[in-house]
């Protein structure tokens, strides 16, 4: 089993780069992979999305579907929280996740503790 961080900062507007970095995270853990997330400049948007169709990527699937399999599998979730409260959000974005904020130091953490870093 490996451990595998994705770090993706890119928001809905790049839809394939969004949908692809969550569809490999969920390709990992289904692997066996230990998986973490961090979310982090226009990325943080991407817990905002709430209806089917209004992120999809071209063969990378819908990104409510992703976050819906995140949810229920209690994927870990790291949110940069600088960037969220940049961009107006608060605690109640993580409702419903297994997630928290988190800084730099804790990217950097991930980054040096996995085996494999993927950026998006």
């Amino acid at each position: 089993m490996s451990k595998v961080l994705i770090h993706i900062h890119s928001g809905p507007e790049l839809k394939n780069k969004a949908t692809l970095g969550m569809l490999i995270a969920i390709t990992a853990f289904k692997n066996g992979d230990e998986v973490n997330i961090f979310l982090a400049a226009d990325g943080t948007h991407l817990l905002n999305i709430k209806s089917v169709g209004e992120v999809v990527g071209q063969g990378t699937g819908d990104l409510k579907n992703h976050l819906d399999e995140l949810k229920e599998n209690k994927i870990q979730l790291y949110v940069s929280g600088m960037s969220a409260k940049a961009r107006g959000y608060n605690e109640s974005l993580l409702d419903g996740y297994n997630a928290e904020f988190a800084m730099p130091d804790k990217l950097l953490t991930l980054s040096t503790e996995s085996d494999t870093v993927l950026c998006y």
